[in-house]
């Protein structure tokens, strides 16, 4: 049943991502939101989701074209809209969004290049100063809601100065994947390496506490069924003076993802696990003596960070949740780009722009 009091909201696309985690999480909180519309470029995807949504929002409507997206627009009772469209049309509908007065949770990445960001920013000021009540524009960056990774940060104290990180990623971006197939990943400046990568470099960023400041790196297409590169290996260094490895490879064999961060006193790691059935982050903090204890985090970062937006955008909500500004989202596509950009430059070192 839905509390009178909960937000009106729509989301703006119907993919996979959509059918397969916004909707089910939504309806983990259905008490906290009321989801009025799902939109869609055509009638045939937008139906397709909303039968979906229907289990357990049975009200919700379905919208399509530019006549749904109009009606958006003017419904008041909308005051927040999830924009999880292709990132070539993400940043004009959000913006369009915004324009018109709603809140925005838009999916990562924040926008294709450094050059979409400065504009977009530029933009969402001019919008901020014209309007009396400012429109929230929240990039939706998961990793900085999981359990695991606001846990793990509380412990890097216990390590004492780091001095040295290391991030290692093989991704599984094969046939059998779902988002394989995806046209605007494919045709995305930076490919999957840019789509995938924000997740890992935000998860870095929020472990450390502290920003990349530059990257030297090498990047090479092995994997023709895949956009290039598909490969990436990455020196950085960080603003407190220690530095660090980041290796991407798009798609592998044998999956991996570990975040090891080793300090003075002690070692911090992160990999993804099951524990019961249920998946989820192991983490581990290894002391002096060669002691050590794990402990098991299931993803719930989807979940967490729409009630964060469903907070900010409630009446009883003073400030936005930092973790979900679009300046966080802009930082990590800062990293990648520098990464991308140091690759096709054969390894020279690239600065990290700052916003």
């Amino acid at each position: 049943m839905v509390n009178p009091s909960s937000p009106g909201i729509a989301i703006l696309g119907a993919g996979i991502f959509v059918k397969t985690q916004y909707i089910p999480r939504l309806a983990e909180i259905s008490d906290l939101v009321d989801l009025k519309a799902i939109w869609s470029r055509t009638e045939e995807s937008a139906k397709g989701a909303v039968e979906i949504a229907r289990k357990h929002f049975p009200e919700v409507k379905c919208k399509w074209g530019d006549e749904g997206l109009n009606e958006i627009i003017q419904d008041s009772s909308i005051v927040g809209v999830a924009v999880v469209v292709a990132a070539e049309t993400m940043v004009e509908l959000s913006l369009k969004m915004l324009k018109a007065g709603k809140h925005v949770l838009q999916e990562k990445p924040a926008a294709a290049s450094i050059s979409e960001i400065e504009t977009a920013m530029s933009s969402y000021r001019n919008i901020s100063a014209d309007s009396p009540c400012r429109p929230i524009w929240a990039v939706a960056e998961n990793y900085r809601f999981e359990p695991a990774f606001v846990e793990l940060k509380k412990l890097i104290a216990e390590i004492g100065d780091m001095m040295n990180v290391q991030l290692i990623i093989e991704g599984s971006m094969n046939s059998s994947n779902p988002y394989f197939s995806s046209s605007w990943r494919r045709n995305l400046s930076g490919g999957f390496i840019l789509d995938m990568g924000v997740h890992y470099i935000a998860g870095l960023r929020m472990l450390v506490g502290c920003e990349v400041t530059s990257v030297s790196a090498t990047t090479t297409h092995v994997d023709k069924t895949l956009p290039g590169p598909d490969n990436i290996t990455s020196n950085f260094q960080l603003e407190n003076g220690c530095s660090g490895v980041f290796v991407m490879v798009v798609s592998s064999r044998s999956p991996k993802i570990l975040w090891r961060i080793v300090g003075l006193k002690g070692t911090v790691q992160l990999e993804r696990g099951v524990e019961g059935g249920r998946h989820g982050y192991m983490a581990t903090i290894y002391g002096e003596g060669g002691t050590s204890r794990t402990i098991f985090y299931p993803f719930s970062g989807v979940t967490e960070e729409l009630k964060a937006f469903f907070n900010d955008i409630s009446e009883t909500s003073k400030e936005q949740e930092p973790r979900l500004s679009y300046v966080e989202g802009a930082r990590d596509v800062a990293v990648l780009e520098a990464m991308l950009e140091s690759g096709a430059k054969n390894g020279a070192v690239v600065p990290v722009n700052k916003f």
